[in-house]
């Protein structure tokens, strides 16, 4: 046995009419042991069957109580360790509730908000607390209640206990600024929000020995902005999610000269280089998050990265929008001639930029690179100020102005990665439009162009237009708003927009589909494989439905199922559009179960198959870029 606790006998054989309970096991295991391998949990004397392990191994996972380190060697959460002192607490002893404060319960029977400041501050509620005083919620209302949240994917329940999901967490904070909390309120409020990240964060630096103060807040303050659930449906580790996190933490202007290449710091953390590479990619350029990562590299090869709106930014963009408008003012002051704007130098201007921010923020080492950064940034932000909503007050009008002949006097070309790209397409299109208004289809190319650049105001306003335009059209112009609102984060509209159309067109099975897919978006599990179920069983032979039965499985993990789902839509659709998309996740799956051999043959037919497709190349794009990551993955075992 080495040096593994195991757990008293009357844990593992509690009598002989009663069987194991196993959560309780494996979390006794994993609570009492820094890390637990997969032979550990075989042995004597707990010998656990495999099937049985895999399974509720599987299940802690999903729960949040247990994570995978690597292969084969797992530890406990800080959810886990809540869940391991409930399972031993002694049977019958009492559950003590912490309820909603005053303001909360008097303000009106907003039963909804009761409930979920009640989940959210205790580890689960039962349905007879919410009927005992002080809230005292009547049956009906209670019933009426939890229906709803858990249709809108704020609570599940399990084993006869309400749970908060992470949906639910985000909807209470939303909550909360309906009230008029005093500050302490709203100080322990975030405390405990940051308390639940923190617990998390802890155990990391533990794990990986990470003891700079600094680097801790920084990492910290990114996660509590960066969640985890824009990548989860790829990146189904969350510690691989965390050391991606603290490569920015560590590579920060803070810290230098110190500095870690990708090379060295995916050897020391264990993580894929190509995987660190993608995401640290996707993230400084602001495809995943609204926030993006500015870099500033060196001639040596080293790159730091600070984020937009954190605390260098701010003081950056505070600095460039002073020097910038003194500039201006001063120049249109003493300007010779009436005729002409006032010519800027731009070279002083970016000196003198550097210069301040080397006293106040950056090394002076770095002033080289913060000169060749400044151009591009001063763009960024005359693009931004340009883009903002229409400029009402007499400064803002000026502001606006100012930034117009700062974007005109730089003169930079215009490069595929930036902003300005977006303002030339939509002229292009816009041009087309007009010549020819009732072609359907160049409006949809807006909404995309606009989606892809983020600008999904604007794409909601132009959706509302085209329901006045083209009322024919109605269903598909609110299906994508709905699709507008998911990707701008607000699922839960999204929903709604749907469920009003099933209600329009009850016999429409697609909207259906669709709704499946927002209750996983929302992590409901059940509601969302009930849906998909039931739909297959209406049309067995529609090979999509049964690719999406196979694509929510595999967002849960149950991976086996999910390739049976997916063989089938590859059966019933051997020809059709999807299959090859159908490959590239089969591969996912078998890569997750760690059969590498049939993993490299799908993700590979994937591949072959999605150069053949006529799909649009947008899409093509993104799955061979998730092909190649997995591909990458399963090459470097």
């Amino acid at each position: 046995m080495g040096n593994v606790t195991y757990p008293p006998e009357k844990i593992y054989i509690p009598s002989k009419w009663k069987r194991p309970n196993y959560d309780h096991i494996i979390l006794w295991m994993l609570n009492n042991n820094d890390v637990c391998k997969w032979a550990d949990f075989c042995k004597e004397p707990i010998e656990i069957p495999p099937g049985t392990l895999s399974r509720h191994l599987e299940a802690l996972k999903r729960n949040g109580y247990a994570e995978k380190l690597s292969r084969g060697h797992y530890r406990i959460t800080s959810e886990g360790r809540k869940e391991f002192h409930e399972l031993s607490s002694p049977k019958g002893k009492t559950h003590k509730l912490i309820y909603p404060p005053n303001i909360i319960l008097k303000s009106g029977r907003n039963y909804s908000h009761w409930i979920l400041w009640m989940v959210y501050n205790n580890d689960y509620c039962k349905r007879s607390e919410f009927l005992e005083d002080p809230l005292s919620i009547n049956q009906s209302s209670l019933s009426k209640n939890l229906s709803i949240l858990i249709e809108k994917g704020f609570l599940i329940k399990k084993e006869g206990k309400y749970i908060i999901t992470r949906a639910g967490k985000s909807e209470y904070s939303r909550m909360l600024q309906k009230y008029d909390l005093d500050r302490q309120t709203i100080l322990e409020e975030e405390g405990k929000r940051i308390e639940e990240i923190t617990n998390k964060t802890i155990q990391f630096f533990d794990c990986f020995r990470i003891k700079d103060k600094d680097i801790q807040f920084r990492f910290l303050n990114t996660i509590l902005t960066l969640g985890y659930e824009k990548v989860k449906p790829i990146l189904k580790d969350e510690a691989v999610f965390h050391k991606i996190l603290l490569f920015l933490s560590i590579n920060h202007p803070d810290n230098y000269p110190n500095f870690i290449s990708p090379e060295d710091f995916s050897k020391i953390y264990k993580i894929k280089k190509t995987t660190l590479d993608y995401y640290i990619t996707e993230i400084s350029e602001g495809k995943i998050y609204p926030q993006r990562f500015f870099i500033l590299p060196q001639p040596s090869g080293e790159q730091y990265y600070f984020k937009s709106d954190g605390k260098i930014e701010r003081i950056l963009r505070a600095l460039v929008e002073n020097n910038m408008t003194k500039v201006f003012y001063l120049n249109k002051l003493f300007s010779q001639s009436t005729q002409n704007d006032p010519t800027i130098d731009i070279e002083s201007i970016v000196d003198g930029i550097a210069n301040k921010s080397c006293e106040i923020l950056f090394n002076a080492d770095l002033k080289p690179a913060l000169k060749q950064f400044l151009p591009e940034y001063i763009k960024y932000l005359a693009y931004k100020i340009k883009t903002r909503r229409k400029l009402k007050e007499t400064y803002d009008k000026l502001e606006g102005i100012i930034w117009q002949s700062i974007s005109d006097n730089f003169q930079l070309e215009i490069t595929e990665n930036m902003e300005n790209q977006y303002e030339e397409q939509i002229k292009e299109i816009d041009k087309k439009i007009d010549l020819k208004p009732e072609n359907l289809d160049l409006y949809y190319l807006k909404i995309r162009t606009l989606i892809y650049f983020n600008q999904y105001q604007e794409a909601l306003k132009l959706l509302n237009n085209m329901l006045e335009l083209f009322p024919e059209s109605e269903k598909d112009i609110k299906l994508l708003t709905a699709v507008v609102h998911r990707r701008n984060q607000n699922i839960e509209t999204g929903l709604k927009i749907i469920n009003n159309l099933i209600q329009e067109f009850p016999n429409n099975n697609d909207l259906i589909c669709y709704k499946a897919y927002w209750t996983y978006y929302l992590d409901n599990k059940e509601e969302s494989i009930k849906i998909i179920k039931e739909l297959t069983k209406i049309e067995p032979e529609n090979g999509i439905y049964q690719d999406t039965y196979g694509e929510i499985l595999m967002y849960f993990e149950e991976y086996d199922e999910a390739i049976k789902k997916f063989l089938k839509a590859m059966v019933i659709g051997i020809d059709d559009w999807y299959v090859y998309q159908t490959y590239i996740k089969l591969g996912i799956c078998y890569k997750a179960l760690e059969k590498y051999d049939l993993a490299l043959k799908n993700l590979k037919e994937g591949k072959n198959l999605a150069t053949k497709s006529k799909s649009d190349s947008e899409t093509k794009l993104k799955w061979l870029t998730i092909a190649d990551l997995f591909l990458a993955q399963i090459n470097k075992n």
